[in-house]
């Protein structure tokens, strides 16, 4: 016999029904009501109970004109047109590959969409559709960007610029999606030695700064070359105070990251990692922006 159970409904203060947008960021968990007012419309992450309007999942509460919606703060990757992603190669097919980006289903790379070596502009012939995993073979990374998004939510991917392609040697790092911070590049050259690329994905690759790019290789050339040890101890730095601001939920960016770094060189690369010294090395991290943004 089937029994109607409920968990008893604890008193939760709606928001303002006018929302407006001075009035800041609102944070919401499932079964909060955002507004009782009638006239505005349901947008994604809400739902109508008792004529209220209310959140379906937790994150920050959005309104474009008269629509509410709610935005996640975890949740799989919704790629817009002209994000910068870092994604792995997991099939080649006829004409395209498909890549893993973190996102609900796997992106498309077509072979028209990318910088065949020597960098031609030319039409794509069956030689080249040959020639695929020559260029490009599953397991192999690589940075591109969002060119469109099909109708199921799927993303269609290119690299068509040399600073898009295949990646060598490095380190990725997995974070939230929603921890990247969208701004004019995602493609940073730090002060310390190494370079970092932040996808909006929430892949981030930590490599050692190129020296002179290799044009005719149209974005397929990888040095192979032993990486110094100086360079990857600073890489395996910035990996960790990656993974340290991550766990404290701290927004990634190129500033954020080379504070943090510079917070960590008074302790050792594998103490990092510490819970009590990554408290301390992102609590100065914390302060560093706060101070910089006051």
């Amino acid at each position: 016999m089937a029994v109607d159970m409920r968990l008893p409904a604890r008193k939760q203060a709606s928001l303002p029904a006018s929302l407006s947008s001075s009035d800041g960021k609102h944070l919401v968990v499932p079964g909060d009501v955002i507004t009782s007012d009638t006239g505005f419309m349901r947008g994604h992450g809400t739902y109508m109970d008792d004529e209220k309007l209310t959140a379906s999942v937790a994150g920050e509460v959005e309104r474009v004109n008269k629509l509410i919606c709610v935005r996640p703060l975890k949740t799989r990757f919704n790629g817009e047109v002209g994000d910068v992603v870092v994604g792995r190669i997991t099939e080649v097919q006829q004409k395209r590959w498909k890549v893993e980006t973190n996102s609900r289903l796997d992106s498309v790379l077509l072979l028209s969409s990318v910088n065949l070596p020597g960098g031609e502009l030319r039409r794509r012939s069956a030689e080249d559709e040959l020639a695929m995993r020559d260029y490009l073979q599953e397991g192999d990374l690589i940075s591109a960007e969002v060119q469109s998004v099909f109708s199921d939510g799927a993303l269609s991917l290119h690299t068509r610029s040399l600073k898009y392609g295949k990646l060598g040697q490095g380190v990725v790092v997995q974070v939230s999606p929603s921890l990247i911070k969208r701004q004019k590049t995602h493609f940073h050259n730090l002060t310390c030695g190494a370079s970092v690329i932040l996808g909006n994905n929430g892949y981030i690759w930590i490599y050692p700064t190129p020296g002179q790019q290799d044009e005719e290789a149209g974005g397929y050339y990888t040095s192979l070359e032993p990486v110094p040890l100086s360079d990857r101890e600073v890489i395996s730095r910035l990996r960790n105070c990656l993974l340290a601001l991550a766990a404290h939920k701290v927004m990634l960016y190129d500033t954020s990251i080379l504070y943090c770094y510079e917070s960590s060189l008074t302790h050792q690369i594998k103490d990092i990692l510490k819970p009590e010294i990554m408290d301390e090395i992102v609590m100065e991290t914390r302060q560093r922006l706060l101070d910089q943004e006051g």
